[in-house]
């Protein structure tokens, strides 16, 4: 019997991206590869156009959250959803295609001998297209200072494309899972390191999107500098 995965792709005003995007994964992956979107009540009925293709197509689910509550609950309310529902492969994917939708080829193969794999946009050098200079140089930067804090063995901590076996979100307490945007990864890469899993990084080109607008913020990037040093600190402790 062939391994079951999904995609789970959160989103909040991509009406324009998700109606390219899911017909492109469809068509690409005909065979045991689900879509699941995390849709926050998007005022550009985002969760319409998924809903209407779901109606057309079971390997399109969807959640509609009644309002925008953030990528790390998001996240972590799919994770759920494909946890109960027993995929073995759940993925993270931006609905902009800042994520190349062929890449997931490359994931499904690297997982065969991982538990989670992480596209990785400075494992051989820096793969970005498209992006600002301060954008750019805030992004590899904060990467070098995760891994200087942390210790943890990734050249690539804060991106949003990955590949988890159910395992080890099954590992995690999902509830306890506070944080959101680069935080929100870093965390979960760090749970998923401290708690001996394999993680392997691959290569990808990363694009900035197109269409819609960008999600960051001074906030995002004030709570991932906090959360290095919470997560070092905690495992100090033990109490990752």
């Amino acid at each position: 019997m062939n391994n079951r995965a999904i995609i789970i792709i959160p989103t909040y005003n991509e009406a324009e991206n998700i109606g390219k995007l899911i017909p492109d994964l469809m068509k690409r992956y005909p065979e045991n590869v689900d879509i699941l979107v995390v849709d926050d009540n998007s005022p550009d009925g985002t969760w319409k156009f998924v809903r209407e293709m779901g109606e057309k197509d079971p390997r399109i689910h969807l959640l509609k959250r009644e309002k925008k509550s953030g990528l790390g609950t998001a996240y972590c309310h799919g994770f759920k959803y494909c946890i109960e529902k027993g995929y073995d492969f759940i993925f993270e994917m931006d609905a902009d295609f800042s994520h190349d939708p062929k890449e997931i080829a490359s994931f499904l193969e690297a997982i065969k001998d991982a538990d989670l794999v992480i596209g990785s946009r400075y494992i051989t050098g820096v793969n970005v297209i498209n992006w600002p200079m301060q954008r750019l140089l805030l992004s590899f930067f904060a990467n070098k200072y995760t891994r200087f804090i942390t210790g943890m063995p990734i050249a690539d901590s804060t991106g949003g494309f990955k590949c988890f076996r159910r395992k080890v979100l099954e590992s995690i307490d999902l509830d306890k899972i506070r944080s959101n945007g680069y935080a929100f990864q870093i965390e979960m890469n760090f749970k998923s390191w401290k708690k001996g899993f394999k993680i392997k990084e691959i290569p990808i080109i990363f694009y900035d999107r197109t269409s819609g607008s960008s999600k960051m913020s001074k906030k995002i990037v004030k709570e991932a500098v906090l959360l290095v040093w919470k997560l070092r600190l905690s495992s100090m402790f033990g109490e990752v």
